[in-house]
């Protein structure tokens, strides 16, 4: 595009695998700033539009199209910009990250050639020298066609050669009133045009303080007031309340009563009536026969979903603390790796103690499959969408030295603690269940549509997608929309609420699957929650408005993307609703005397 670029070109500076994972590139500029030295009107280059420029000219009315932005970087602070708010009352200013690169109107484009960048300071003193900390970066963008006083004067490009120029003086920043209110004073894109690059630079003392320098960009006022995410807690709350409370009406009562009655000596007159029991005690012997379905894919995605759950937990908490903080850029998608690459122990060793109460002989295969099943599925399509992402010269393209680091990741670490999990897992005593399995399976009655597999496995999703569909809208604006999310004491709580609603939606699908007489319920336990994921997924569909965008590319890797993430999210929740059904089942038939 048709930008000023450092003598030499632009240089890549040293990232972190954080920063390349998370589409990251920070590149040098050819802007020279110095601590406390203001200037003003300062010419960088000139670049002549010509009939060969054809291209760049397209790519930057294109860039102008799509509201692309600037965005820039001092002392690790990023640039922020003003962005006028219509309030309840009046008309607000917040800050935005970045600045635009130009604007539309009447169909024309004109670019944002003067930056007026105001720099705040905190003194300090270090030793016997004075010093200062940046403490603040915003940026004012203006579309300027700038003009030579002489008519007849002529800049061949070198900074320091520059006629004086009509539009701004060298003494003064630039009049931002006038070059904003005539579009004639605009700076247009188009062929035949020439664009004088220009910036000032003021420095500005600030009591701000280092460790609250952030504050500016993690204050989400404009994009969401506080008072949204109560509102999604709250939200999420009424329907944990109102699963807890069917619970005690329905499961308790009816538990108790049951318990009661399959309890009770009965008497002669009822022995002789001979009366035949319905209900979940029926399926004693059945209950926990082992899935006839694939027994060792279902101990698979139950490892995998503890390994997602553990590194959520840890991940949400740090970042709640302040461990992971937007300053230390890439710092949540490396922490997100490291633990889910650790966090291979607790998803081998869980995987291993339900495939050996399965009775399965193939421990290693299935060892294998949950260190290698999720973790191929998600690099195979994540190799693909970053060809794309390369084919396109995107910045979300991973490099490939980067991307072996990965595989390092994965097979010297992940693998092995995997294995380690399975070692202290294979080796625990199988913990006996509170009844005996009878040889030959019993027959399961006809059901109700209501407890079709189908209709519970649709419907068991929707109360945990509602408790976290609010916040959904917030992670996705971070994800793809370049917006810092920072609100993780929000997060904390409404994870909270979703593995509790998981739980609760499990356990009362399960109690009437099994008073239905339908033994069946580890995949079905496993399947309800798990389907979390799909109204995630369809939610993100209907999100994809938002972006704006025709490309084919965004279609394929916002999709792809989002697919992996649903996948996981899925689960994550199916092993929540496994576990506490697991859980129900041995409570409740421990509490019964069997024949």
């Amino acid at each position: 595009m048709p930008f000023c670029t450092p003598e030499g070109g632009a240089r890549m500076t040293s990232e972190n695998l954080g920063e390349f994972l998370s589409g990251d590139r920070i590149e040098t500029s050819p802007y020279a700033i110095y601590m406390q030295h203001n200037i003003s009107c300062t010419a960088l280059c000139q670049v002549e539009l010509q009939d060969a420029d054809k291209q760049q000219v397209d790519n930057l009315q294109k860039a102008i199209r799509r509201d692309y932005r600037h965005n820039w970087i001092i002392d690790n602070l990023p640039a922020a910009s003003l962005v006028p708010v219509e309030g309840e009352d009046a008309t607000q200013t917040y800050y935005s990250q970045g600045f635009p690169v130009g604007e539309v109107i009447d169909g024309k484009y004109y670019v944002n050639n003067h930056v007026h960048m105001v720099v705040d300071y905190h003194p300090m003193e270090l030793g016997e020298e004075p010093s200062a900390r940046v403490v603040g970066f915003k940026v004012e963008p203006f579309s300027v066609k700038h003009a030579f006083q002489s008519p007849a004067a002529y800049w061949t490009g070198a900074p320091g050669d520059m006629p004086p120029l009509s539009t701004c003086e060298k003494d003064n920043f630039i009049n931002p009133v006038k070059p904003t209110v005539d579009p004639s004073q605009k700076q247009e894109v188009a062929v035949g045009q020439r664009i004088i690059y220009t910036y000032d630079v003021a420095w500005k003392q600030s009591d701000t303080h280092w460790a609250s320098r952030w504050d500016i960009y993690l204050t989400m006022n404009h994009a969401v007031k506080n008072r949204v995410h109560w509102f999604s807690i709250v939200n999420s709350l009424l329907i944990v309340l109102f699963l807890t409370a069917m619970i005690a009406m329905i499961l308790i009562r009816n538990l108790h009563r049951d318990i009661m009655r399959y309890n009770r000596v009965p008497t002669d007159e009822e022995k002789a009536e001979e009366r035949e029991e319905t209900g979940w005690k029926l399926v004693h012997a059945d209950v926990f026969r082992p899935p006839a379905k694939y027994p060792m894919l279902f101990c698979v995605l139950v490892g995998t979903g503890v390994q997602l759950l553990c590194m959520g937990i840890v991940t949400i908490a740090f970042a709640a603390i302040g461990f992971v903080n937007p300053s230390n850029r890439g710092s949540l998608a490396v922490s997100m790796l490291l633990l889910y690459v650790l966090m291979g122990v607790p998803a081998g060793y869980s995987s291993s103690v339900l495939y050996k109460s399965f009775k399965g002989r193939q421990w290693q295969q299935c060892t294998l499959l949950t260190a290698l099943l999720f973790p191929s599925l998600c690099f195979t399509v994540f190799l693909s969408l970053n060809l794309m992402s390369q084919r396109y010269h995107s910045t979300q393209a991973v490099p490939f030295v980067e991307i072996i680091e990965v595989l390092a990741l994965w097979f010297c670490i992940s693998v092995p603690m995997v294995f380690l999990g399975a070692y202290f897992g294979y080796r625990k005593p199988v913990e006996p269940y509170p009844v005996v399995t009878s040889n030959i399976p019993r027959q399961i009655p006809d059901q109700p549509w209501f407890l079709w597999s189908c209709f519970t496995i649709t419907v068991g999703g929707i109360l945990p997608y509602g408790a976290v569909f609010i916040e959904m809208f917030f992670i996705l604006q971070s994800l793809w929309m370049g917006n810092y999310y920072y609100v993780f004491g929000f997060l904390m709580l409404v994870f909270i609420i979703l593995i509790v609603t998981c739980a609760d939606i499990a356990m009362v699908f399960c109690y009437f699957q099994l008073c239905a007489e339908d033994y069946h319920w580890w995949w079905r336990s496993f399947l309800t929650t798990a389907s979390t994921g799909a109204w995630v997924f369809a939610y993100s569909a209907i999100y994809f408005s938002n972006l704006q965008s025709t490309m084919l590319a965004t279609y394929v890797l916002y999709f792809g993307y989002m697919a992996l993430l649903s996948l996981g999210l899925g689960a994550l929740t199916g092993c929540i609703g496994f576990y506490s059904c697991l859980w129900f089942t041995r409570k409740i038939y421990a509490s019964i005397k069997v024949d």
